[in-house]
């Protein structure tokens, strides 16, 4: 007979009296991964890199989406509100539940639809086995929550809504793209410069880019830097993610979408913005291809490039750890 232990709370959606009536972007469906995807499917059918928000016409400073308490979404959630935002045309970057709003004195106002985002966890178990031994087990869950923008939200106080900026002005970019160079020089990679390539090499741990003089702007030679060092972070004496991987191939395109997330959440982290690659189409068909077979392979993207990026980060030498993502129905806490 097996006994068992659960040291977690219920596995429930979030939902109470208070929002039932809230609507939402979608009607509900079991399978959260299906919807997220399907939503990504679309755009990226359409031509369009749904984690590329806009910010040449967003006088909003540029930013990662941010919970009520200021902390940064991560990961998957950090896509599902930018495609939210672009979408509606929101300028805010704070996100909040319904009754959060309703603790700063504020209100969701009628008719307004709700963002979906999602809360990773997992319940911890102690089961004892045939011979009355505790075992522990992990069984990994996927919560769905709505969310909703500042800009859906009357008697919020002004800190919820952005100051307008004037964007790219000469000093700001300047200032901007000083900061990504000092971040690039602190993570202490191998980087060459010549050629018209631009890549790393995993044999020799090495990212070789192109002469910086050659790119358009500062922002394009961020960029590119920004997705390589994402693929620097793959060694195996960092995260040690499988990258020998043949052009063309299904593992080959996950790696590249890895880079390519990562690099867009460094871009808002550094507040640079990160420009569509020249090979930006070549991609496309294989993400979409990755995509179609998998309903979790974005969720595996977006959490890979969220490493990368956060093992970036933890190489400079002013490296904060951020506050962890509490579950939004046991803490209290914003989704």
């Amino acid at each position: 007979m097996t006994t068992r232990t659960t040291k977690t709370a219920n596995r429930g959606t979030g939902n109470s009296k208070t929002n039932k009536a809230i609507k939402t972007c979608e009607a509900p469906r079991a399978d959260v991964y299906e919807r997220v995807t399907a939503k990504i499917i679309e755009q990226l059918e359409a031509g369009t890199r749904p984690w590329h928000r806009p910010w040449a016409i967003n006088t909003a400073p540029l930013t990662r989406p941010l919970r009520a308490n200021g902390l940064a979404y991560r990961g998957i959630n950090t896509l599902l509100l930018w495609m939210q935002a672009q979408t509606c045309g929101y300028r805010s970057s704070f996100w909040m539940t319904y009754r959060q709003a309703l603790g700063l004195g504020a209100q969701v106002r009628k008719g307004e639809k709700a963002a979906t985002v999602v809360y990773a966890g997992a319940i911890e178990r102690t089961e004892q086995n045939e011979k009355g031994e505790d075992e522990e087990s992990r069984i990994p869950f996927l919560k769905a929550y709505s969310v909703f923008n500042a800009d859906q939200v009357d008697g919020l106080p002004e800190r919820f809504h952005p100051v307008a900026v004037e964007p790219n002005t000469p000093l700001d970019q300047m200032q901007r793209i000083e900061a990504a160079d000092a971040f690039f020089t602190n993570i202490g990679a191998d980087l060459r410069h010549g050629g018209d390539r631009a890549f790393y090499q995993p044999a020799a741990d090495f990212i070789q880019m192109p002469l910086y003089e050659t790119f358009e702007s500062a922002e394009a030679y961020a960029a590119t830097l920004a997705h390589e060092a994402v693929h620097w972070t793959a060694h195996t004496s960092r995260l040690d993610r499988d990258i020998k991987n043949s052009l063309g191939t299904k593992d080959y395109a996950r790696e590249e979408l890895v880079a390519e997330l990562g690099a867009v959440f460094l871009g808002a982290d550094l507040g640079v913005f990160i420009e569509p690659r020249a090979d930006h189409a070549n991609y496309l068909a294989s993400w979409l291809a990755v995509l179609k077979e998998d309903k979790r392979a974005i969720f595996r993207a977006a959490a890979h490039a969220e490493r990368a990026a956060t093992f970036l980060h933890r190489l400079q030498p002013d490296y904060v750890e951020p506050a962890t993502e509490a579950d939004p129905e046991r803490s209290g806490q914003a989704a």
